[in-house]
């Protein structure tokens, strides 16, 4: 089940709570008006978007706010329920032979699991039960692909639109050198768009993309023990050898993990 993730808004605040107080132990709470430009705003802002409009078609600008919304959800796969589902269902398959297994599906609510299991009872082979499947699983992360290259995108634009606010900036100061009170508001507007488009694209576009990343990666994982739970049902296996097979998927995690954590401790 689906649920909000907390740690996205978290981040996101906390990132601007460190900006903030950059600029108030330099200046104090009036300097966050010298950080304010409207125009450095609509350059940064006004710029992605366009650049949005012209790369992707309308459907695809259309499915934004979902994958902006699963930035800040999350779903707790749990692995042991998982494997002991497959264990159960090996089970009864040798008690009870494949076809029973369809009469107990009601119970379960994830469909990909339904598909297999009904491709299993079907008496499909093995190997083609699993090309089956793993044709399901690229199209998720295709569709998965697509829906972020926006957010990816965004992140690309955001520092180039920086950038062209700030030749802007510097094309208007150059040409007001000679009235020293338009230097200030250029040279503003030159370094504020900079500033506005790295931020945009550090704090927000790539690190929801690189969530969604990893949220992708996640649903991947969980599909290939349950295409593996598949097989193994289908094919007879015992259900402790079933069980001992699938939760190799956990402890393969695990050591990474531990592995990972390793390498930080000695550096």
């Amino acid at each position: 089940m689906k649920k909000f993730d907390l740690l996205t808004p978290i981040g996101l605040v906390l990132g601007i709570v460190v900006l903030l107080l950059a600029v108030f132990s330099n200046s104090g709470p009036s300097g966050l008006i010298f950080f304010i430009q409207i125009s450095s705003i609509l350059i940064v802002v006004g710029g992605v978007f366009a650049a949005i409009v012209i790369t992707f078609s309308f459907g695809e600008l259309k499915a934004v706010p979902k994958v902006v919304r699963e930035a800040f959800r999350t779903e707790d796969h749990d692995l042991k329920e998982l494997i002991e589902t497959f264990v159960d269902l090996s089970g009864k398959a040798r008690r009870e032979g494949l076809l029973a297994l369809e009469a107990g599906l009601d119970d379960v609510t994830d469909p990909f699991i339904k598909k297999g299991v009904l491709l299993a009872v079907d008496g499909i082979e093995p190997d083609v039960i699993k090309d089956i499947m793993m044709a399901e699983v690229v199209a998720m992360e295709e569709r998965h692909r697509k829906g972020r290259a926006i957010i990816e995108k965004a992140g690309e634009y955001a520092p180039a639109w920086g950038m062209i606010g700030t030749l802007i900036g510097l094309v208007l100061m150059l040409q007001n050198l000679n009235d020293p009170g338009s230097l200030g508001p250029s040279m503003a507007v030159a370094l504020l768009t900079t500033l506005y488009g790295t931020v945009l694209a550090n704090l927000v576009f790539l690190p929801m993309a690189t969530k969604l990343v990893n949220k992708t990666d996640e649903e991947v994982f969980v599909k290939q023990i349950i295409i593996e739970g598949v097989i193994g049902v289908q094919s007879g296996q015992n259900p402790k050898i079933l069980e001992e097979k699938l939760s190799a998927f956990i402890k393969e995690t695990k050591q990474i993990e531990e592995d990972l954590g390793d390498e930080y401790d000695q550096a």
